[in-house]
């Protein structure tokens, strides 16, 4: 799709989101809420913030180890440098530019540090879904002012997202010993799809593969797989912080479903995601813990502000330092992912 193309068709989803989101909003009122925070709870959320980006690069670090030595200053300043790229540009930049920035620094295989990229997503996707299905199994919909009636029919997909996280690590972790098999497994995808999708479809499944060959032994992947559990419980402790500095009634346990809404959100490619992010937010506040409409219109603007502008400020400032702009690594980013595409 022509670039220009592309970018029309972001902004105008950017927009009806937007316009979803501040439907019926009082700025006035949004503004008051904004006031009446507790700042105290939104500097709490945002030093969490912080721990997130340092979770994530030791994270990282441990699931780079079979490649090479990483230095923990190398893959923290790449990671706030490929986030910061991704809240900035358009199509996820960071994703490929975080891999290739820490390949060239370290002088390790780019494709290699690409398929870890590949494995941390499915990870991520995989503990998020646990966390919301910890959230249907064990939350009281009487707590937080929550709709028992909207919480009964989202319980009722509880038990198959339960089954379906289990079964997605269990698969993990037999690919993990028997990387061989992933190969049969993009050969029989292939088959059934038309050339051009299959070319994409076998490209994923080629990066995974080898990402979990990097991985290797089972018991790699369950240690990678523990530093998600600390990384995401800091992301629901930010979201929860924010709420309860708006004074929105969310026990830690709806932060879970919040921020699985979030990830829908934030799977929309608009820069930031603005648009989807607010949306997604404000839509749990409202449906399933009764927030006022303004109050969730204005934790979901300050939420975002937290989780987005302070790396972005900060990946910026190091882009600097390394002799680098936004717009040279936008052109690096497109390029890297054409050439991983193919």
């Amino acid at each position: 799709m022509h670039v220009s193309i592309r970018t029309a068709l972001v902004a105008l989803v950017a927009a009806v989101l937007l316009g979803l989101f501040l439907r019926h909003a009082d700025l006035r009122q949004v503004w008051t809420e904004v006031e009446r925070s507790r700042w105290d709870l939104v500097a709490f959320s945002l030093v969490i913030t912080g721990v997130t980006y340092v979770l994530r690069a030791v994270r990282w670090q441990y699931l780079l180890a079979p490649i090479g030595a990483v230095r923990f200053s190398t893959a923290f300043r790449t990671t706030v440098i490929g986030f910061a790229a991704t809240a900035l540009l358009p199509a996820r930049a960071g994703e490929v530019l975080r891999p290739y920035l820490l390949a060239r620094q370290e002088r390790l295989s780019a494709t290699a540090a690409f398929a870890t990229i590949i494995l941390e997503r499915v990870l991520d996707t995989v503990m998020v879904l646990l966390l919301f299905g910890v959230f249907l199994v064990a939350a009281d919909p009487r707590v937080g002012g929550a709709d028992v009636q909207s919480f009964g029919r989202l319980k009722a997909g509880g038990l198959f997202v339960a089954f379906a996280s289990i079964a997605i690590l269990a698969a993990m972790f037999v690919l993990a010993g028997h990387p061989a098999m992933l190969t049969r497994l993009e050969r029989s995808i292939v088959r059934w799809l038309p050339e051009r999708l299959a070319a994409k479809a076998g490209g994923l499944v080629h990066a995974f593969a080898e990402g979990l060959a990097i991985v290797r032994q089972p018991l790699r992947l369950a240690v990678v797989l523990a530093w998600s559990v600390p990384l995401w419980l800091s992301i629901a402790l930010g979201i929860w912080a924010v709420s309860r500095a708006f004074h929105i009634d969310l026990p830690f346990l709806g932060s879970f479903l919040i921020m699985a809404l979030l990830v829908i959100g934030v799977a929309v490619p608009t820069p930031g995601a603005v648009g989807g992010f607010h949306y997604f937010y404000r839509l749990g506040a409202v449906t399933f813990y009764g927030a006022p409409n303004e109050r969730a219109v204005g934790a979901a603007i300050v939420l975002h502000a937290v989780s987005f502008v302070p790396v972005a400020v900060v990946g910026l400032i190091f882009l600097a330092q390394d002799g680098l702009s936004l717009a040279s690594v936008g052109r690096l980013a497109r390029n890297r992912g054409a050439e991983e595409a193919t």
